[in-house]
């Protein structure tokens, strides 16, 4: 099992903070309508547009988030050191393959 010796920093741009929260509370709300949509037993077309879009919502705030994170971290490692900027820049693309692939 690896061991994680690094924690980085909690930080969510504080400006898009309260953004976030109220988008994600959206998006459980959204989530909580499609379970119950499954309990009534909807249409399955139906059902399934409500997941594109919750879908589709949470894409946007994982594209939200990883610009703050390039905004924010890469670019203030960048300033710190060009060894801090290539850690930022590959925990940035790791992200983003991780996004790709779902």
């Amino acid at each position: 099992m690896r061991v994680d010796t690094h924690t980085p920093p909690a930080y969510v741009e504080t400006d898009h903070k309260d953004a976030y929260l109220k988008r994600l509370k959206r998006i459980e709300g959204q989530v909580r309508g499609v379970q119950r949509m499954v309990d009534e037993d909807t249409y399955c077309i139906d059902v399934l547009t409500q997941i594109s879009a919750i879908t589709k919502a949470l894409q946007a705030v994982s594209l939200g988030l990883l610009e703050d994170h390039i905004g924010h971290c890469v670019v203030g490692a960048a300033r710190e050191s060009d060894e801090a900027a290539a850690t930022k820049v590959a925990e940035a693309s790791a992200a983003i393959a991780r996004l790709v692939k779902s």
